[in-house]
């Protein structure tokens, strides 16, 4: 309200009215261009700029004048707000007030980013058309680096815990790696979700070869030599290409990732020609899904070098994201790094544990005699080390035919499971098989062993229990001497007796005479050597495994050695914490029907992992059958098929075949170096594989064992035809 004294009502608050104000345009004026706000007034029908006062010139660099001249050039593309432009033309056709977000082109070419307010001047005629647009420019250039600062920021953070999450996830998929490299297509797939366009891993075992590919394996490309080699037309060689920068990386003189141009022309012996036309292969899917025209195709590629202790063991090729232009950005960078760093790592780590464990498990079985063909008794013999340590160890066994009536067995236990054990072994095994030749009582045997041991300062204690089978006519005597060990155990009609007689301290403490037991044997009286692997464990003494022991042997119900000790390993052996030697010696029965006339005997072949081995398994097995005078050999000869391709397939390493005979059917035991147990299908029509155990549940009992090589897959062949359906 206006009083007559040209103050308003609230002057007493010391706010004023423009109707207080003397009528002074030129005031009004004068006041728009003292403020540092730029303002402009703008013409309602093509929103031409008519007015702007000081500070409009200050932050453009152009007066009124200037900007009409610009507002009839296009905009810059820099400058075009599509949205906001659309929004104000709503706003003015409405005759409302509307406030847009701009970008303005400075006079020189630097854009002005500001909220623009524009407001409608109220026309001189109450009611008329809105001819002017008063427009008020707020600086927003601190306010918008502000905000793209703190936008950077945070993709930077989402960066850091993107590239934390992938190298915490390439860790936990290295827990599982093996020489084999299986997790690296896992962490390459990691990779490809967060990091790259495409990963792939190429392992250098004396040339490039994908990390899944047994073949395509070029020529060593290690220091001196090239990785691959061309042909003239006439099949003549040409000379070996000069080395390239991946092959610098491969022979150690590069540590840095290498670009690849995967346009680039490189000779035929070369890495790099090998790893263009690999990764065309590998990447094809990507060429599929993008347009030659898009420049999201990546036509480069970055070699990270995989590095183990003394050599390159692989290469990490990849392929930058899309829209970076063959660019890796340094945080990607940095991953790959550590990926491929990590990788090396655990990759040689794993390499260099199963060279160890193949040299110790070679130095074993080097060491663990091949089981003698004894005359008159059926012998079976097993070892396997621990399955937690899988180590060389210290235990042994062995069976010797001393003379044509006597045999010789021997079991023993050296403590630890290191080279130094089995060094120890192999000398006691060779002291106490020498002196059984010449002496066949086991007491002097044994008393010698401790003059000698003694001497020569073993430095591992060792037990043993050593025994010779004398054969007196139709009838079998057994004598003993133990010297720290656990004793025998005898069967007798399903009687099980412990043979503790003929004790005595541990080899090389023996100070005096070393005492002789002896036993008589009847027919199909069996002894059961074995160390303590067999019964001991962490949550029961060797007192109570011994007992447990003797309840399994009670109750076992095959008749021929092989079987008896394949129910003992299947009831106690399934997970050895130590290592686990067994002999089982049966006495053959005359009285037995499926026994008589035959001797236990026994064939063994060492097979090529390949195809052919499945045709020669099965020619060795018609064969032994007909010199056999097994019946229905057909059922031999399916089964072993089907245990061979299996271990062909799906195992790894050699394939060992040993066929027995049992006395009532032909036992057939298939070894591979692959412990993953067979498997049968359910009968679900999705699952692939397996049929092949159920041609041979239908024929034969079977059942399989881990190894010192991985697994062993046996089984009996049911006497009698093909069973009906």
């Amino acid at each position: 309200m206006v009083n007559t004294s040209g103050m308003t009502s609230s002057s007493s608050q010391g706010v004023g009215s423009l109707e207080s104000l003397p009528p002074d345009p030129g005031l009004l004026a004068r006041a728009l261009e003292s403020t540092t706000v730029p303002y402009a007034m703008c013409d309602a029908r093509d929103l031409t700029i008519v007015w702007a006062n000081a500070a409009f010139e200050r932050t453009m660099g152009y007066d009124a004048a200037g900007a009409r001249e610009r507002q009839r050039v296009p905009v810059d593309g820099r400058a075009r707000r599509h949205g906001e432009m659309a929004r104000l033309r709503e706003g003015i056709d409405r005759g409302e007030p509307t406030t847009v977000e701009l970008a303005i082109p400075r006079a020189d070419d630097s854009l002005f980013s500001c909220r623009v307010h524009f407001s409608p001047v109220a026309p001189q005629v109450e009611g008329g058309p809105v001819e002017r647009w008063i427009v008020a420019f707020e600086d927003r250039t601190e306010r918008i680096t502000h905000d793209e600062r703190l936008v950077a920021l945070i993709e930077e953070e989402r960066h850091e815990r993107r590239n934390v999450s992938v190298i915490v996830q390439v860790s936990d998929l290295l827990m599982d790696v093996t020489d084999r490299a299986t997790p690296l297509h896992e962490i390459a797939t990691v990779l490809q979700r967060s990091v790259v366009d495409w990963a792939a891993f190429y392992v250098n075992d004396g040339g490039l070869r994908p990390v899944d590919a047994s073949s395509d394996v070029r020529p060593p490309s290690g220091r001196g030599s090239r990785h691959g080699e061309t042909r003239r037309p006439d099949g003549g060689d040409v000379a070996h290409a000069p080395s390239d920068e991946v092959q610098q990386l491969l022979d150690g003189d590069r540590d840095r990732p290498v670009r690849l141009d995967l346009d680039g022309t490189y000779p035929r012996a070369s890495a790099s020609h090998w790893l263009v036309e690999r990764i065309a292969l590998d990447a094809a899917h990507l060429d599929r899904h993008h347009d030659e025209s898009d420049d999201r195709v990546a036509r480069t590629a970055f070699v990270v070098p995989v590095p183990g202790r003394r050599r390159v063991i692989g290469v990490l090729v990849v392929l930058p994201r899309a829209g970076q232009r063959g660019r890796l950005q340094d945080s990607a960078a940095t991953v790959l790094d550590l990926v491929s760093r990590r990788v090396g790592l655990v990759l040689d780590n794993a390499r260099l544990y199963d060279r160890e464990h193949r040299l110790a498990e070679t130095l074993q079985r080097a060491m663990l005699p091949q089981q003698a063909e004894v005359d008159g008794l059926d012998v079976w013999t097993y070892y396997a080390p621990n399955s937690e340590n899988a180590q060389v160890g210290g235990d042994w066994y062995d069976v010797m035919q001393i003379e044509p009536d006597v045999v010789g067995v021997v079991i023993g236990d050296v403590v630890g499971h290191d080279v130094e054990a089995a060094a120890a072994m192999g000398q006691l095994r060779s002291v106490v098989r020498s002196y059984a030749y010449d002496v066949t009582l086991p007491g002097p045997v044994l008393e010698r062993v401790d003059q000698l041991v003694a001497g020569m300062r073993i430095p591992r204690a060792a037990g043993l229990v050593l025994s010779t089978l004398h054969r007196m006519g139709d009838e079998w005597r057994l004598r003993w001497s133990r010297a720290g060990h656990l004793p025998v155990l005898h069967v007798r009609g399903g009687e099980v007796a412990q043979l503790l007689g003929a004790g005595g301290p541990l080899v090389g403490f023996g100070a005096g005479e070393r005492q002789t037991a002896e036993i008589g044997l009847l027919p199909g009286d069996v002894l059961i050597y074995h160390t303590d692997g067999l019964v001991e464990r962490r949550d029961r003494d060797v007192r109570e495994g011994l007992a447990v022991l003797a309840q399994v042997v009670a109750g076992v119900t095959a008749r021929d050695s092989a079987g008896i000790g394949e129910e003992l390993l299947s009831r106690l052996a399934d997970h050895p914490e130590d290592d686990v030697a067994v002999v089982v010696v049966r006495v053959p029965d005359p009285g037995d029907v499926a026994q008589r006339g035959r001797s236990p005997r026994r064939r063994r072949w060492s097979l090529p992992s390949e195809a052919a081995s499945v045709g020669r398994a099965r020619h060795a097995v018609v064969r032994t059958c007909h010199a056999w005078e097994m019946p229905d050999a057909s059922n031999a000869e399916l089964v072993v098929s089907e245990l061979v391709a299996n271990a062909v397939l799906h195992g790894y390493g050699h394939v060992s075949l040993q066929l027995y005979d049992t006395g009532d059917g032909l036992r057939i035991e298939v070894e591979d170096g692959n412990p993953a147990p067979p498997v049968t299908t359910d009968g679900h029509p999705g699952r692939v594989g397996g049929f092949g155990m159920q041609i041979v549940e239908r024929l034969a009992d079977w059942g399989w064992r881990q190894s010192t090589r991985g697994k062993v897959v046996w089984a009996k062949v049911r006497p009698g035809a093909l069973p009906p359906r």
